[in-house]
């Protein structure tokens, strides 16, 4: 299957307070790491989908908001669920500790490190990961959000520079643009040139049997 010179370049449509798109990435990254060897040959470009584009910096109760929006017992119901998932990929979900809070920031952060330091963004976002749903944390705010970036090997006054600015506005909003364009409404998605190839946070395995296909294919 090895193919020199052969990169598959996977976009993921994801936000950092999807508690399924921590779930998903972590079956990805599973998956692509039993391809092997030819895991160097694949890419992951990650794209920014807000969940919930009204929320704020000001930490909001999360329970009432899930409840709002999909009906009472659903906060519940859902930690349930994701309790016993999580566990089996080594996920601590605390959902007790988890806020409503916006993350259009944070995936600016996520762009300026896929833009600037590529080989620390899956870092980062890990890093985004763990703080909001194992320990609470406000990934809205600037100063968390620094030291996120600096515990995933990203200069402090680069991440700084960059939140106290606009840049990548511009390619978070044109994401989630994208991707309802290319029919995705919910993530966590997985696609390539367009087309969604992983919806949701499949299995270990149906992931893998899908990327090698697809690199299969790639590589002719």
């Amino acid at each position: 299957m090895r193919s020199v010179g052969v990169v598959l370049v996977l976009d993921v449509f994801s936000d950092v307070i999807c508690p399924w798109c921590y779930l998903g990435h972590r079956r990805l990254d599973e998956a692509i790491g039993r391809l092997g060897d030819d895991a160097g040959a694949i890419e992951l470009r990650w794209r920014a989908f807000q969940l919930d584009p009204n929320a704020t910096a000001e930490p909001g109760d999360l329970e009432k908001a899930i409840e709002r929006k999909y009906g009472p017992g659903a906060f519940e119901a859902m930690g349930r669920r994701l309790d016993h998932l999580g566990a089996e990929c080594g996920i601590d979900y605390r959902f007790d500790k988890a806020l409503r809070v916006g993350t259009f920031d944070a995936h600016r952060l996520i762009q300026w490190a896929q833009a600037t330091h590529r080989p620390r963004t899956d870092a980062l976002a890990d890093a985004l990961f763990e703080a909001y749903f194992a320990h609470g944390a406000n990934v809205a705010d600037h100063a968390t959000l620094v030291d996120l970036a600096e515990a995933a090997g990203l200069a402090r006054e680069g991440a700084s520079e960059l939140l106290a600015s606009r840049r990548f506005a511009d390619e978070v909003m044109n994401d989630r643009v994208e991707a309802i364009e290319a029919g995705i409404t919910g993530v966590p998605a997985v696609a390539y040139n367009g087309a969604t190839i992983i919806p949701g946070a499949q299995d270990v395995d149906t992931m893998e049997l899908i990327i090698r296909r697809l690199h299969s294919k790639v590589a002719g």
